[in-house]
């Protein structure tokens, strides 16, 4: 495929566009300290991910409050890797890319194992068939950007990307409702997904988002 051909089409900001712009104020002193040590962005990526395993553990003992105090305050790792490959002057799409957005996959099948060993103990079956449409969403949501995007397309869009589900999560975890952080999860990352492929769509197929604008 010719990805020159790809026309654009235009995407909303995205809360993760929105907290990345907003937020360079407490980043960029910590990127900078880190980076005169040389720190490396690969190991802050590496931290982030075995994090999860404390969250999953918290989860699966039934302890949703510090789980959601413990995500709350570890996960934002994850957004220094990033900056700090960029201040370090990596390059972009480099082997630190592909490393984060791995982990990134893993990180979040780690938690959700959390919640799997949870429902299992409570002997809940309809809860963990819950559980699994929310991890098998989630990764697909994830999927569905990345093949896009190797396809030339732009696929930012949806309400539920990594960001927005991790404050669901945080959010209803914090009261102890996990039973329906994941209800909502497991309805919003397919609900995403159809977003997206949609959004693909409408680029592989202009002609039909004309006609139809058209007829509006």
């Amino acid at each position: 495929m010719d990805t020159k051909t790809v026309p654009p089409v235009k995407e909303r900001k995205t809360l993760t566009d929105f907290m990345r712009a907003n937020t360079k104020f407490i980043i960029d002193p910590v990127v900078t300290y880190l980076a005169r040590y040389r720190f490396s962005p690969d190991a802050l990526t590496v931290v982030g991910m075995l994090s999860h395993f404390l969250f999953a553990w918290l989860i699966a003992e039934g302890h949703m409050t510090w789980a959601a105090v413990a995500i709350f305050a570890i996960a934002p790792l994850d957004a220094f890797d990033g900056a700090l490959a960029r201040k370090l002057g990596r390059k972009q799409g480099g082997f630190g890319a592909f490393l984060d957005s791995t982990l990134d996959r893993l990180a979040e099948i780690i938690l959700f194992g959390g919640f799997i060993l949870f429902y299992v103990n409570e002997e809940n079956a309809l809860m963990l068939g819950i559980a699994y449409l929310a991890i098998t969403g989630s990764i697909m949501v994830s999927y569905a950007r990345a093949r896009a995007e190797a396809l030339g397309y732009n696929c930012k869009v949806g309400i539920a990307s990594r960001v927005e589900r991790y404050f669901v999560m945080i959010g209803f975890l914090f009261f102890n409702l996990p039973d329906v952080a994941l209800i909502i999860l497991a309805a919003a990352t397919y609900i995403t997904l159809g977003q997206r492929m949609y959004h693909v769509w409408l680029q592989a197929y202009p002609a039909g988002e004309e006609a139809r604008a058209s007829n509006e």
